[in-house]
């Protein structure tokens, strides 16, 4: 199996955008008020993530006060995060749970360049094998760190609150149904995504959501 097309720059949303806008009235109009839509690439590796893990169920801000801490300790490496000792990571914001995720993660011992190159399924196993990693990280590391241009994140509610107001459904779709519904916007779901946040957001300007 081939890892499909890389999302790498601008001009390749905006392809993925205008392939969707052609197929799909709904994505057309939710375009035209969204307007262009982020790249959105980070790095790949360990410390990308360590810091989605940091950032669960805490702020935005918190997370990126946390994550600040632990970088400048010097705990974004494995080997690091293996040497400390609980107090030592306690001391920069990690809760216990984080602290034996963060420990998983150093000692799965993950080839980070050979998933660059594996498919997204084998991606996603990889790397949902490790506690505290769930579908919805993998999915988006799968999107944004190795640039997958057909990806989704069904699990993702703001996604799933998005595509209920674009296409008047009764009810958020549940993540199942929302996986068979996004195989439409194949082979470039990672875009439909991108345009659902940010539409997402303008829903939420829109009411008066904050």
């Amino acid at each position: 199996m081939t890892v499909g097309r890389i999302i790498t720059c601008d001009a390749d949303v905006s392809e993925g955008m205008d392939w969707l806008a052609a197929r799909c009235p709904r994505m057309k109009s939710a375009y035209a008020q969204t307007g262009p839509l982020p790249l959105r690439r980070k790095p790949d590796g360990f410390a990308q993530l360590l810091s989605a893990i940091v950032g669960q169920q805490v702020s935005i801000a918190s997370a990126a006060a946390i994550w600040g801490r632990m970088a400048t300790a010097g705990f974004d490496a494995p080997q690091a995060c293996l040497s400390a000792t609980d107090e030592d990571l306690r001391a920069v914001g990690l809760s216990r749970q984080k602290i034996r995720y963060t420990r998983e993660l150093a000692r799965a011992d993950i080839d980070y360049i050979a998933l660059r190159d594996a498919p997204t399924d084998e991606v996603v196993k990889t790397l949902v094998a490790v506690p505290g990693i769930g579908p919805w990280t993998a999915e988006v590391y799968a999107m944004f760190s190795l640039g997958r241009a057909d990806v989704f994140a069904p699990g993702d509610l703001a996604l799933q609150e998005a595509a209920k107001v674009l296409y008047d459904l009764p009810e958020r779709p549940k993540e199942a149904a929302f996986r068979k519904m996004a195989l439409d916007w194949s082979p470039w779901r990672s875009v439909a995504a991108r345009l659902l946040w940010a539409y997402y957001r303008v829903v939420q300007d829109r009411e008066g959501i904050r």
